[in-house]
């Protein structure tokens, strides 16, 4: 089966390697462009699977845009009989989803048609679900609403952060990627339609969906922590300044206060929330590394009576 790969992040990684190491012919691998990074922004980063792809001597295609006439050409030129897609990014065209005779199957890590979206992982954890998994899906012009291939499920373990649960999906989704396919070339596979009425939704994280709001219950927020671990981080203030808390856990102190306010705990970071209190593990201030919650307090006043906000 000839294929053509489009990813870009690590999440996409394990998919492309699955495919080389299970003999598909993989005539070409379409990623974003390499990225400024660093303070100066003067050194260009390739994305993950750029460096996988040539690691592996395949063909690397980088358009600026999933709309340039010449990658549609290029695909052509390929005949692949099918594309394979997972976060690459950049939303496909009509007539380059048609192109492979198979057309677009796509990675996606939720069971669908449950969290469709730009973050399914984060959402899963954040709406304190207990499992998810990944789906194999014909795509098409629409948002994650195409035909199902086939799913498995994962189970999210109580404490996992979004980091951890995305290396989990990311394997997951590359076994069942190589499962769909080889069904679907001995046509052993029927295309599912999704019931759209079941549909739910995990939108793209923003930097208030970020902020930590303290009136909420200590559940909420300790699953705020994991899920935005580590990326983009929850965040909140203390004296006017952002600081990011990670791996938080709900904690039962010896006293109470008012949501946001730093509760007595002997070297502990307790902090009030709406109902109960969270501890924290980590924290990342303002233009520092990240750093345990130990060593960010030693010689610091964030003692008790203190408030976040």
């Amino acid at each position: 089966m000839v294929v053509v790969f489009f990813g870009t992040p690590e999440f996409a990684v394990p998919s492309l390697r699955a495919l080389v190491g299970e003999g598909f012919d993989v005539r070409a691998v379409v990623t974003q462009p390499d990225r400024p990074q660093g303070r100066s922004r003067s050194t260009l980063v390739p994305p993950p699977v750029k460096v996988a792809a040539q690691s592996e001597g395949l063909e690397v295609l980088q358009p600026e845009r999933a709309s340039d006439p010449a990658l549609l050409h290029a695909v052509r030129r390929l005949a692949p009989d099918v594309g394979v897609v997972v976060a690459y990014g950049h939303l496909l065209m009509p007539e380059l989803l048609q192109t492979p005779r198979r057309g677009m199957v796509n990675v996606h890590p939720s069971l669908l048609p449950a969290l469709r979206g730009a973050a399914p992982i984060e959402w899963a954890i954040l709406n304190g679900a207990e499992a998810t998994g990944v789906t194999i899906m014909q795509m098409d012009v629409e948002m994650d609403s195409g035909p199902i291939l086939h799913r498995l499920p994962h189970r999210i373990d109580p404490g996992t952060t979004g980091g951890e649960l995305s290396d989990h999906l990311a394997e997951v989704g590359a076994q069942a990627l190589i499962e769909a396919l080889a069904l679907w070339e001995r046509d052993g596979l029927r295309p599912m339609p999704q019931d759209h009425a079941l549909a739910t939704y995990a939108p793209k994280l923003t930097r208030e969906i970020a902020r930590i709001a303290w009136a909420k219950p200590a559940d909420v927020i300790v699953r705020q922590t994991l899920a935005l671990d580590p990326r983009p981080g929850a965040w909140t203030q203390l004296d006017g300044h952002e600081v990011k808390l990670f791996q938080g856990s709900v904690a039962t102190p010896s006293g109470s206060g008012v949501a946001g306010e730093v509760l007595p705990g002997d070297g502990r970071l307790l902090i009030a929330a709406g109902t109960g209190a969270v501890e924290v593990a980590e924290v990342q201030p303002a233009g520092k590394a990240r750093m345990p919650v130990a060593e960010w307090i030693r010689g610091r006043a964030v003692i008790a009576g203190r408030r976040f906000r």
